[in-house]
């Protein structure tokens, strides 16, 4: 990781953030860098893989979208989360899961190359690469070709291994206990 950070402060690169591990928190921190960036006047899209139901950050996005205009970009690239082996949502075939994690990449890869976007956060893409709907070498791709002036974040369990001398800020989110683990259910405006 320290080979990445040197070379990212030499050549002017903006840095690549990684939020991964099994603990609660991924997307919300995301959504943070979202804001904090916003906040600031940068450019950001937040683009969405494995997910496709509507939830509440969903309806955040909606009502702060206009008040940023063209500065905040939103994509839904998911049908689901996947399971290989195991049904999947609603009973999707892997085939479609790997279409749709395809093109949410190809947008994503061609919003980074563009250089439009100050911060670009790729919210469940390495649970995608975990998956196998994606590959390592589609991150490692997105990572290098990149725009110079783009913040990448990549969301999501497992962020692969082989990646984390490019990664610039990796934060492993553990759980250390959750309610899930006793029978709760997910609660909107908590979980979703």
């Amino acid at each position: 990781m320290a080979a990445a950070s040197a070379s990212n402060k030499v050549s002017g690169q903006s840095p690549v953030i990684a939020y991964t591990g099994d603990g609660k928190g991924k997307t919300s921190a995301g959504i943070g860098l979202v804001c904090r960036a916003l906040g600031a006047g940068k450019k950001v899209a937040f683009i969405q893989f494995i997910k496709q139901w509507r939830v509440s950050e969903d309806e955040f996005f909606d009502a702060v979208a206009p008040v940023f205009g063209e500065n905040l970009t939103l994509y839904k690239g998911g049908l689901g989360f996947f399971e290989a082996g195991a049904m999947s949502a609603k009973g999707v075939s892997k085939a479609e899961h790997v279409t749709m994690a395809r093109k949410t990449y190809d947008y994503v890869l061609r919003e980074a190359v563009s250089g439009d976007y100050d911060v670009i956060v790729c919210d469940e893409i390495n649970n995608a690469v975990h998956d196998g709907l994606l590959s390592i070498r589609d991150i490692d791709e997105l990572i290098e070709k990149r725009s110079s002036k783009t913040t990448l974040c990549l969301t999501g369990r497992n962020f692969p291994a082989k990646l984390k001398a490019k990664a610039d800020i990796i934060s492993d989110i553990q759980k250390v206990k959750h309610h899930y683990d006793d029978g709760a259910i997910a609660q909107k405006g908590l979980d979703y």
